[in-house]
C-alpha cells in the first residue's frame, strides 16, 4: 500500500478541536502554522555549523545568554527538561571547557549560580552567524513577495516567542 507522509500522521485537523485550529478571528490555521514552524525548526537546528556541540549544550548556553542572569542548577533542570544528575554533568563539562562558571549564590550559601562566560556567549554568536550564512542563499531563492511576507511576520513571530517565554517562566519551566 502506498502512503503519503500525511497518511502516516493521520488526519491532523480531525485530531484538533476546531476552536484550537483557528485563532479567535478565524484567519490563522494554527495547525498549519505549527506544522510550518516544526518543519522549519527541523531544518534549522540541523544546519551545518563550524562548532559541533550537542543540542542540550547549545540550549543551556542559549538559555543563560538570553536570560541575562545566572541560574541555579534546579532552574536549568526545569528549563532544559533534563534530570538533576544530567544537568550537573553537563554544567561540569561546560565549566571545564570555560563556557560557564559556578559561583556561590549570595542569597543562599548552599546553592550555586551558573554564569555564562564570554567564551560561552561567543559559541551562541558563532552559531547564529553560521546559520544566517546558510540562510542567505535560500532566502535569495524566494520571490520578493515571499521575502516581504517573512519580513512582515517578524514582529508577530517575535511577540509570539516573547509570550511563549513568559508563559514558560510563569509556569516554572
Amino acid at each position: 500500500m502506498n502512503t503519503t507522509p500525511d497518511d502516516t500522521l493521520g488526519d491532523r485537523d480531525s485530531d484538533l478541536d476546531p476552536a484550537q485550529n483557528a485563532d479567535r478571528d478565524g484567519d490563522l490555521d494554527v495547525d498549519a502554522f505549527a506544522t510550518a514552524i516544526e518543519n522549519f525548526n527541523r531544518f534549522y537546528i540541523r544546519l551545518p555549523v563550524l562548532e559541533k556541540l550537542s543540542f542540550t549544550t547549545l540550549s543551556v548556553l542559549d538559555t543563560l545568554a538570553t536570560r541575562g542572569t545566572p541560574m541555579r542548577l534546579t532552574d536549568l533542570t526545569k528549563t532544559e527538561q533534563v534530570s538533576q544528575p544530567g544537568i550537573t554533568q553537563l554544567v561540569t563539562r561546560l565549566e571545564r571547557d570555560g563556557l560557564v562558571e559556578r559561583r556561590p549564590d549570595p542569597s543562599d550559601r548552599r546553592a550555586v549560580l551558573v554564569h555564562i562566560t564570554e567564551a560561552g556567549r561567543q559559541i551562541g554568536r558563532s552559531r547564529h552567524d553560521d546559520r544566517a550564512r546558510h540562510l542567505v542563499p535560500l532566502i535569495a531563492q524566494l520571490t520578493p513577495e515571499q521575502r516581504q511576507a517573512i519580513t512582515d511576520a517578524l514582529p508577530a513571530l517575535t511577540r509570539l516567542a516573547e509570550l511563549g517565554q513568559a508563559g514558560a517562566e510563569s509556569a516554572g519551566r
